[in-house]
């Protein structure tokens, strides 16, 4: 795995990140109505569900769908289902007024976390890359230590994305303007995650 081939990795890697999707959506919500530390700790979860896929890929993930086509099927509507209960859950909420970020009581780390890895295990964007693009790229019979250059570039392109969003858009401006179109933004927001889990779902 040369250094050509990981830097090509962290670009395609780069580009998935910054492809809309939930990621993005609950990347912005969260570090907008919650704050900074709820919102990297999302990221976090997103990193791990990512790395999760990655590992998968690299054990053959393809294969396994391959020969179960059902456990691919189950996956896509589970997620599907998972992104259209978020979808609603934001719609019900969207009006309800954002506290300053000083009455803000401590996120649970936990919440936050889980969302962000139950995200991106739904996610099929993820499930299709790692299970077709993926696997197409990786050299085969690489050593573990080339495994691990793999799963560390993922790492450090993922967290490096999400994070900035989330500085971005946890600073006192934009958070502001959040505030100002939070009923309008979170129902829209609700709405495309929903349309994403509809379209998943339905295949």
């Amino acid at each position: 795995m040369t250094l050509t081939a990981l830097a090509g990795l962290a670009l395609l890697q780069l580009m998935l990140a910054v492809s809309p999707g939930p990621a993005a959506v609950l990347t912005i919500r969260t570090a907008a109505s919650e704050g900074l530390r709820p919102a990297l700790l999302l990221n976090l979860g997103l990193t791990c569900a990512v790395l999760v896929w990655a590992v998968a890929a690299l054990a053959g993930l393809s294969l396994v769908f391959e020969l179960m086509p059902w456990v691919q099927t189950g996956l896509r509507i589970a997620g599907g289902l998972f992104l259209i209960w978020i979808g609603i859950s934001l719609w019900r909420h969207a009006a309800e007024p954002m506290p300053e970020a000083s009455e803000l009581p401590p996120s649970s780390a936990v919440r936050a976390f889980s969302l962000g890895l139950w995200t991106n295990l739904a996610n099929p964007k993820a499930l299709a890359y790692f299970a077709a693009v993926f696997t197409g790229i990786i050299p085969q019979g690489m050593t573990w230590l080339e495994g691990a250059m793999i799963l560390a570039v993922i790492f450090v392109v993922e967290t490096g994305w999400y994070a900035c969003l989330a500085l971005v858009f946890s600073r006192s401006g934009p958070r502001q303007l959040y505030a100002r179109i939070k009923a309008r933004v979170e129902r829209c927001f609700g709405v495309v995650l929903g349309l994403f889990g509809a379209r998943i779902a339905a295949g």
